[in-house]
């Protein structure tokens, strides 16, 4: 049986990894600075909680927005939870980082895009690169156009 690296989902877990731990850095410690994010999901997540009101609202994606006012940012192994404030009404999230489809902190210009294609296993899951000759399976940069006022 011939044996390969897996680079795909390494880098899947990587980029994961790399959500995880600027998240749990501002659990932790706050936002610093500038720095806050967008983060867009796929509501339709098995593992996705939030109120049904919300989920009726956005029933595919959902895009969040951590800067001013949160709570309850909880971080751990397997996603995040956090307290977001909705028209005056403070929501719980519970989000897997497997829902997770961009992740982006536009006072720096980073971001990352997460590919998903349904016919597809979710262990197949790609992410691909912004160039459009790269190989399946490398991070994007998300343009910052569509999150500008």
């Amino acid at each position: 049986m011939a044996r390969s690296i897996d680079y795909g989902n390494l880098m899947h877990r990587a980029m994961r990894g790399l959500i995880q731990n600027v998240l749990s850095d501002v659990a932790r410690d706050g936002l610093p600075g500038a720095h806050h994010f967008f983060i867009t999901f796929d509501t339709t997540h098995p593992d996705v909680e939030m109120a049904d009101w919300l989920r009726s609202r956005y029933p595919s994606e959902m895009t969040v927005v951590i800067q001013h006012w949160y709570e309850n940012l909880v971080v751990t192994d397997d996603g995040f939870s956090v307290t977001l404030n909705f028209g005056n009404q403070p929501e719980p999230l519970v989000i897997p980082f497997d829902a997770v489809r961009t992740f982006v902190d536009p006072s720096v210009e980073f971001g990352l895009r997460f590919e998903t294609h349904p016919e597809e296993d979710d262990e197949d899951e790609e992410i691909e690169a912004e160039d459009e000759d790269a190989k399946p399976h490398e991070a994007e940069v998300v343009s910052l156009d569509k999150f500008r006022k």
